[in-house]
Protein backbone atom coordinates (compact mmCIF):
# COMPACT_ATOMS: atom_id res chain seq x y z
CA UNK A 1 0.00 0.00 0.00
CA UNK A 2 1.47 3.43 -0.91
CA UNK A 3 2.59 5.63 1.94
CA UNK A 4 0.21 8.57 2.33
CA UNK A 5 1.58 11.99 1.48
CA UNK A 6 1.44 14.31 4.47
CA UNK A 7 0.01 17.84 4.36
CA UNK A 8 1.73 20.05 6.94
CA UNK A 9 0.83 23.62 7.91
CA UNK A 10 3.87 25.60 9.03
CA UNK A 11 3.65 28.26 11.71
CA UNK A 12 6.49 30.81 11.72
CA UNK A 13 6.44 32.15 15.26
CA UNK A 14 7.91 35.48 16.35
CA UNK A 15 7.49 36.65 19.97
CA UNK A 16 4.59 34.26 20.50
CA UNK A 17 2.62 35.16 17.34
CA UNK A 18 2.40 33.50 13.94
CA UNK A 19 3.78 35.75 11.19
CA UNK A 20 4.21 35.42 7.45
CA UNK A 21 5.92 37.45 4.75
CA UNK A 22 7.69 36.99 1.42
CA UNK A 23 11.24 35.64 1.61
CA UNK A 24 11.02 36.25 5.37
CA UNK A 25 10.50 40.01 4.96
CA UNK A 26 7.41 42.23 5.28
CA UNK A 27 6.04 40.06 8.08
CA UNK A 28 2.31 40.17 8.83
CA UNK A 29 0.59 38.89 11.96
CA UNK A 30 -1.32 35.70 11.18
CA UNK A 31 -2.73 34.81 14.56
CA UNK A 32 -2.25 32.88 17.77
CA UNK A 33 -0.21 29.70 17.23
CA UNK A 34 -2.23 27.53 19.60
CA UNK A 35 -5.54 28.57 18.05
CA UNK A 36 -4.21 27.97 14.54
CA UNK A 37 -2.80 24.60 15.55
CA UNK A 38 -6.17 23.55 16.93
CA UNK A 39 -7.89 24.62 13.72
CA UNK A 40 -5.46 22.69 11.54
CA UNK A 41 -5.85 19.60 13.67
CA UNK A 42 -9.62 19.79 13.22
CA UNK A 43 -9.20 20.31 9.45
CA UNK A 44 -7.20 17.11 9.10
CA UNK A 45 -3.58 18.27 8.98
CA UNK A 46 -1.21 15.32 9.27
CA UNK A 47 1.46 17.20 11.19
CA UNK A 48 2.34 20.70 12.31
CA UNK A 49 5.66 22.50 12.07
CA UNK A 50 6.58 25.44 14.33
CA UNK A 51 9.59 27.56 13.40
CA UNK A 52 10.78 30.12 15.92
CA UNK A 53 12.12 32.61 13.38
CA UNK A 54 13.79 34.91 15.91
CA UNK A 55 14.97 32.12 18.21
CA UNK A 56 16.72 34.39 20.67
CA UNK A 57 17.59 32.95 24.04
CA UNK A 58 15.30 35.51 25.65
CA UNK A 59 12.36 34.16 23.66
CA UNK A 60 13.10 30.49 24.23
CA UNK A 61 10.70 30.10 27.16
CA UNK A 62 7.94 31.61 25.01
CA UNK A 63 8.54 28.84 22.49
CA UNK A 64 8.46 26.15 25.18
CA UNK A 65 5.19 27.54 26.48
CA UNK A 66 3.62 27.51 23.00
CA UNK A 67 4.78 23.93 22.44
CA UNK A 68 3.37 22.82 25.80
CA UNK A 69 0.00 24.46 25.19
CA UNK A 70 -0.20 23.13 21.64
CA UNK A 71 0.70 19.59 22.66
CA UNK A 72 -2.18 19.71 25.15
CA UNK A 73 -4.62 20.76 22.42
CA UNK A 74 -3.69 18.67 19.37
CA UNK A 75 -2.89 15.03 18.78
CA UNK A 76 -0.88 15.11 15.57
CA UNK A 77 2.93 15.12 15.37
CA UNK A 78 4.56 18.46 16.12
CA UNK A 79 7.95 19.47 14.74
CA UNK A 80 9.67 22.46 16.33
CA UNK A 81 12.70 24.28 14.93
CA UNK A 82 14.56 27.54 15.22
CA UNK A 83 17.64 28.21 17.30
CA UNK A 84 18.28 24.56 18.18
CA UNK A 85 21.99 24.47 18.95
CA UNK A 86 22.56 21.48 21.23
CA UNK A 87 21.38 18.08 22.38
CA UNK A 88 20.08 19.85 25.49
CA UNK A 89 17.86 22.10 23.34
CA UNK A 90 16.38 19.02 21.68
CA UNK A 91 15.79 17.37 25.04
CA UNK A 92 13.98 20.46 26.35
CA UNK A 93 11.73 20.70 23.29
CA UNK A 94 10.82 17.01 23.44
CA UNK A 95 10.00 17.35 27.13
CA UNK A 96 7.80 20.35 26.30
CA UNK A 97 5.79 18.19 23.88
CA UNK A 98 7.52 18.27 20.50
CA UNK A 99 7.62 14.99 18.59
CA UNK A 100 10.40 16.04 16.21
CA UNK A 101 12.96 18.81 16.21
CA UNK A 102 14.24 20.78 13.25
CA UNK A 103 17.91 21.77 13.06
CA UNK A 104 19.36 24.25 10.60
CA UNK A 105 22.14 26.80 11.18
CA UNK A 106 23.82 25.03 14.10
CA UNK A 107 24.33 21.91 11.99
CA UNK A 108 26.01 23.93 9.26
CA UNK A 109 28.52 25.19 11.81
CA UNK A 110 28.90 21.79 13.50
CA UNK A 111 27.65 18.87 11.38
CA UNK A 112 28.39 16.36 14.12
CA UNK A 113 25.44 17.84 16.02
CA UNK A 114 23.21 15.80 13.71
CA UNK A 115 24.83 12.51 14.66
CA UNK A 116 24.84 13.51 18.34
CA UNK A 117 21.06 14.12 18.23
CA UNK A 118 20.32 10.97 16.21
CA UNK A 119 22.37 8.80 18.54
CA UNK A 120 20.71 10.23 21.66
CA UNK A 121 17.09 10.36 20.53
CA UNK A 122 16.82 8.34 17.30
CA UNK A 123 16.82 9.65 13.76
CA UNK A 124 13.00 9.70 13.67
CA UNK A 125 13.20 12.78 15.93
CA UNK A 126 15.64 14.71 13.73
CA UNK A 127 14.59 16.92 10.82
CA UNK A 128 17.32 18.74 8.89
CA UNK A 129 15.98 22.03 7.58
CA UNK A 130 17.77 23.09 4.38
CA UNK A 131 17.18 26.68 3.22
CA UNK A 132 18.25 26.49 -0.43
CA UNK A 133 18.45 29.11 -3.14
CA UNK A 134 19.77 29.24 -6.68
CA UNK A 135 23.33 30.39 -6.94
CA UNK A 136 23.44 33.94 -8.34
CA UNK A 137 25.02 34.26 -11.74
CA UNK A 138 28.65 35.22 -11.54
CA UNK A 139 29.17 33.82 -8.04
CA UNK A 140 31.17 30.75 -7.17
CA UNK A 141 29.22 27.84 -8.63
CA UNK A 142 27.97 24.79 -6.76
CA UNK A 143 27.59 21.54 -8.62
CA UNK A 144 23.79 21.45 -8.24
CA UNK A 145 23.24 25.16 -8.82
CA UNK A 146 21.70 25.53 -5.34
CA UNK A 147 23.44 26.69 -2.17
CA UNK A 148 22.57 26.51 1.50
CA UNK A 149 21.64 29.86 3.04
CA UNK A 150 21.20 31.20 6.55
CA UNK A 151 19.46 34.23 8.06
CA UNK A 152 16.19 33.66 6.23
CA UNK A 153 17.87 33.15 2.88
CA UNK A 154 19.78 36.41 3.00
CA UNK A 155 23.24 34.99 3.60
CA UNK A 156 24.83 32.42 1.31
CA UNK A 157 27.23 29.79 2.62
CA UNK A 158 28.71 28.46 -0.61
CA UNK A 159 27.70 24.95 0.51
CA UNK A 160 25.98 22.88 -2.16
CA UNK A 161 22.40 22.41 -0.94
CA UNK A 162 21.86 19.01 -2.53
CA UNK A 163 25.15 17.67 -1.21
CA UNK A 164 24.33 19.05 2.25
CA UNK A 165 20.97 17.26 2.26
CA UNK A 166 22.74 14.02 1.36
CA UNK A 167 25.35 14.50 4.05
CA UNK A 168 22.71 15.39 6.62
CA UNK A 169 20.84 12.16 5.95
CA UNK A 170 24.07 10.20 6.27
CA UNK A 171 24.78 11.87 9.61
CA UNK A 172 21.39 10.86 10.99
CA UNK A 173 18.63 13.19 9.81
CA UNK A 174 15.40 11.23 9.53
CA UNK A 175 13.79 13.79 7.19
CA UNK A 176 14.82 16.75 5.05
CA UNK A 177 12.70 19.89 5.27
CA UNK A 178 13.58 21.45 1.92
CA UNK A 179 12.85 25.17 1.90
CA UNK A 180 13.09 26.99 -1.42
CA UNK A 181 14.12 30.51 -0.47
CA UNK A 182 13.50 31.68 -4.04
CA UNK A 183 9.88 30.52 -3.86
CA UNK A 184 9.13 31.28 -0.20
CA UNK A 185 5.95 33.32 0.15
CA UNK A 186 5.66 33.99 -3.60
CA UNK A 187 2.70 31.61 -4.17
CA UNK A 188 4.14 30.78 -7.60
CA UNK A 189 4.42 27.04 -6.94
CA UNK A 190 7.04 24.76 -5.43
CA UNK A 191 10.59 24.65 -6.79
CA UNK A 192 10.28 21.38 -8.71
CA UNK A 193 13.87 21.16 -10.03
CA UNK A 194 15.19 21.51 -6.47
CA UNK A 195 12.85 18.80 -5.18
CA UNK A 196 13.89 16.43 -7.98
CA UNK A 197 17.59 16.94 -7.28
CA UNK A 198 17.27 16.25 -3.56
CA UNK A 199 14.89 13.32 -4.07
CA UNK A 200 17.43 11.69 -6.38
CA UNK A 201 20.14 12.11 -3.77
CA UNK A 202 18.64 11.16 -0.38
CA UNK A 203 16.83 8.07 0.83
CA UNK A 204 14.92 9.72 3.67
CA UNK A 205 11.56 11.52 3.35
CA UNK A 206 11.64 14.97 1.75
CA UNK A 207 9.23 17.71 2.89
CA UNK A 208 8.73 20.32 0.17
CA UNK A 209 8.36 23.90 1.39
CA UNK A 210 8.07 27.29 -0.27
CA UNK A 211 5.83 28.62 -3.01
CA UNK A 212 2.39 27.08 -2.52
CA UNK A 213 -0.30 29.39 -3.88
CA UNK A 214 -3.18 27.19 -5.04
CA UNK A 215 -4.39 23.63 -4.58
CA UNK A 216 -3.00 22.58 -7.96
CA UNK A 217 0.56 23.43 -6.83
CA UNK A 218 0.82 20.49 -4.45
CA UNK A 219 0.48 17.45 -6.74
CA UNK A 220 3.46 18.49 -8.95
CA UNK A 221 5.63 18.68 -5.83
CA UNK A 222 4.67 15.10 -4.97
CA UNK A 223 5.31 14.00 -8.55
CA UNK A 224 8.75 15.62 -8.29
CA UNK A 225 9.50 13.44 -5.27
CA UNK A 226 8.16 15.09 -2.12
CA UNK A 227 6.88 12.77 0.61
CA UNK A 228 5.15 15.66 2.36
CA UNK A 229 4.07 19.16 1.37
CA UNK A 230 4.27 22.13 3.69
CA UNK A 231 2.65 25.55 3.41
CA UNK A 232 2.00 28.56 5.58
CA UNK A 233 0.31 31.71 4.31
CA UNK A 234 -2.23 29.96 2.07
CA UNK A 235 -3.53 28.18 5.16
CA UNK A 236 -3.19 31.03 7.66
CA UNK A 237 -5.06 33.55 5.51
CA UNK A 238 -7.67 30.99 4.38
CA UNK A 239 -6.74 30.97 0.71
CA UNK A 240 -6.87 27.19 1.04
CA UNK A 241 -7.86 24.64 3.64
CA UNK A 242 -6.02 21.41 4.38
CA UNK A 243 -9.08 19.54 3.12
CA UNK A 244 -9.03 21.32 -0.23
CA UNK A 245 -5.38 20.42 -0.72
CA UNK A 246 -6.01 16.79 0.16
CA UNK A 247 -8.99 16.57 -2.20
CA UNK A 248 -6.91 17.94 -5.08
CA UNK A 249 -4.06 15.55 -4.32
CA UNK A 250 -6.48 12.62 -4.25
CA UNK A 251 -7.95 13.76 -7.58
CA UNK A 252 -4.43 13.49 -9.02
CA UNK A 253 -4.07 9.94 -7.74
CA UNK A 254 -1.99 10.81 -4.69
CA UNK A 255 -2.65 8.73 -1.57
CA UNK A 256 -3.59 10.95 1.39
CA UNK A 257 -4.90 10.24 4.87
Amino acid sequence: MPVAVRVIPCLDVDAGRVVKGVNFTGLRDAGDPVELARRYDEEGADELTFLDITASSSGRETTYDIVRRTAEQVFIPLTVGGGVRSVADVDALLRAGADKVGVNTAAIARPELLSDIAERFGRQVLVLSVDARRVPEGSAATESGFEVTTHGGRRGTGIDAVDWARRGAELGAGEILLNSMDADGTRDGFDLPLIRLVRATVGVPVIASGGAGKAADFAPAVEAGADAVLAASVFHFRTLTVGEVKRDLAAHGVTVR
